[in-house]
């Protein structure tokens, strides 16, 4: 053999040495070619998934939204109507005049609906919607022939209180808050911090009133006085609602309409209030139907969860800058 065999070694061997790895890098990459694939038909039924699953969640959601709030249907059977006043008495809660006007129809226009019992558990809130019930609680009253009943449980208060004497007897637990006949309007004054800060105030109005009791201006005695006067003018509104409802069985004292608030059993006492006694017995002892259906509206899931997490966070912004007068 010469050098130049040495060199150039025979066809078939080097057939061979390159044949081999070829066909292993073939393979390898068909090999990653198929599990390419199947990780991307994996991916893509997973994507189809989530598309599918987040579809169904927005439909859920959606007819949950437009669904309406949930109302008893009307029975003929004899029962006691049930009406819950629960929480602060304002705009766009459970206590809103809207919802409870609406539950109240419902229980006022069922045939079988022997008499209405208010069960009440709130610290007050908005004049405008307190006596929009009592309002409506009069009228109906009048219209159907029907009896009402006020139960309180922990505290009726204020704009509670303002609703329950529309009913025809209040029914309390000796240890119920009851009272606190009054208005009140508060704010906060921060002229004095933004001395201190060096904040200069730049206020701008048309029309001299429209910055009235604005608080990062110093307070005004002219705009003190009247607003002084337009919740005076309220209280008066209160203590006429009041003496209408309870009558001569209201024990007037000098203390009865200053803001102050008692016991039931001293509420009773001063003609606040007119028994002891709880939902069970009023439906079972009083209106004689010991079954009782509840009118009042319930907000479905979906609206809860748009209440807590959406609507709350603005209307809590809101409800913290606004200055409004109420019944407290």
């Amino acid at each position: 053999m010469t050098p130049q065999d040495d060199l150039n070694p025979p066809p078939a061997a080097a057939a061979g040495a390159t044949t081999v790895p070829a066909a292993s890098f073939e393979s390898s990459l068909e090999r990653v070619a198929r599990e390419l694939l199947r990780q991307q038909r994996t991916d893509r039924r997973w994507r189809v998934f989530f598309r599918l699953a987040w579809l169904g969640l927005a439909i859920a959601i959606a007819w949950a939204l437009f669904a309406q709030r949930s109302h008893v249907a009307t029975s003929t059977k004899p029962h006691t109507a049930l009406v819950e006043v629960q929480g602060e008495i304002a705009p766009g809660n459970d206590a809103s005049a809207e919802a409870l006007v609406s539950a109240l129809k419902s229980a006022f226009e069922d045939p079988g609906a022997q008499a209405v019992v208010l069960r009440i558990n709130s610290p007050g809130g908005s004049p405008v919607q307190s006596g929009i019930v009592n309002d409506e609680i009069r009228r109906l009253k009048a219209l159907h022939k029907k009896k009402v009943y006020a139960v309180v449980e922990e505290i009726c208060a204020s704009g509670a209180y303002y609703i329950a004497v529309a009913a025809d007897e209040i029914y309390v637990d000796k240890a119920s808050l009851v009272g606190s006949i009054g208005v009140l309007m508060d704010g906060f004054g921060f002229v004095g911090a933004m001395e201190k800060l060096g904040i200069e105030r730049r206020l701008l109005t048309a029309g001299e009133n429209k910055g009235m009791l604005d608080p990062f201006s110093p307070q005004n005695e002219r705009e003190t006085a009247y607003a002084k006067a337009m919740i005076d003018q309220i209280h008066q509104q209160f203590i006429g609602v009041v003496k209408q409802g309870r009558g001569k069985r209201l024990k007037e004292s000098p203390e009865t309409f200053s803001g102050l608030f008692w016991n039931g059993e001293e509420a009773i006492r001063l003609g606040l209030v007119d028994k002891l006694g709880n939902l069970d017995h009023v439906a079972r002892e009083v209106v004689k139907a010991e079954d009782i259906i509840d009118y009042t509206p319930r907000d479905n899931v979906a609206e809860r969860l748009a209440k807590r997490f959406g609507a709350a966070i603005g209307y809590g912004a809101v409800k913290a800058l606004r200055e409004l007068p109420r019944i407290h």
